[in-house]
């Protein structure tokens, strides 16, 4: 049996270029095994009905029909990269049935137990999709202090345009995780994001501490990115009208 990790972490964005604004909230996310039989509390259920949850349809794949670890699987097998180790998925769960994740993260690790890439699944609020896959040319292990690129291909802020690239940082350790994305327009501005925070056992009462502190878990994160978005829009940033999506479901 596997656990599953409750990371009672910080999310922090700052926007770079001519129209400012940074926010700092906390965040509930949580860590488990994508294929593993798991032990889990009484609170917290794996493709079922509770307080909280993480479900295979809401990852890997569209939303709402996603075919979980399966998925992560064949994006694996159709890059031709060999990592057979425990595939961990890093994600907000379910609050009474509701969530809304701008973005998740599978953590893919070889025989040996090394994260050598990470695929992360970015939604944006019209109910689109795309992810990154990110890893070392020669599938070496990711590091703390590594660096990742990836080309931007999909819409996620109406106040931020497609062009430009991503800079990926992972920190994953059995304490704590930190995450670092770094969106450049080639010196014309973008956006710092970030996800920090201790890891931990999942619990009951830490279900519970969350579901207190932060109601209604990433229902609450839905309202505050449109919050922000409606300070941008005062502050007179530009506004872009959503594109089509990519027809690549995946890029590296």
């Amino acid at each position: 049996m596997s656990t599953v990790d409750h990371i009672a972490g910080y999310t922090w964005h700052g926007r770079k270029g001519g129209v400012e604004n940074a926010f700092r909230y906390t965040v509930d996310y949580v860590m488990l095994d994508a294929e593993a039989d798991l032990d889990t509390p009484r609170l917290f259920r794996r493709n079922g009905g509770g307080l909280t949850s993480v479900q295979d349809r809401d990852h890997g794949g569209a939303p709402g029909e996603g075919r979980g670890a399966a998925w992560a699987r064949e994006v694996l097998q159709e890059h031709q990269l060999p990592l057979n180790g425990p595939l961990k998925l890093l994600t907000q769960p379910r609050v009474l049935g509701h969530v809304f994740n701008p973005v998740s993260f599978w953590l893919c690790h070889n025989e040996a137990g090394e994260m050598c890439a990470v695929i992360a699944e970015v939604t944006n609020t019209f109910g689109d999709r795309h992810s990154y896959l990110c890893l070392h040319p020669d599938l070496r292990p990711i590091a703390p202090e590594d660096r990742l690129q990836a080309q931007k291909v999909f819409h996620v802020s109406p106040f931020q345009p497609i062009e430009g690239g991503y800079t990926f940082r992972f920190d994953i350790r059995e304490d704590r995780i930190g995450i670092w994305i770094d969106y450049a327009q080639e010196g014309k501005g973008g956006l710092i994001a970030t996800l920090v925070g201790h890891r931990t056992p999942l619990s009951n009462g830490g279900i519970l501490r969350a579901c207190l502190r932060r109601p209604f878990g990433s229902r609450r994160v839905l309202a505050l990115i449109h919050w922000q978005a409606l300070k941008l829009f005062v502050k007179g940033a530009r506004y872009r009208a959503r594109p089509e999506p990519p027809e690549l479901e995946v890029t590296r």
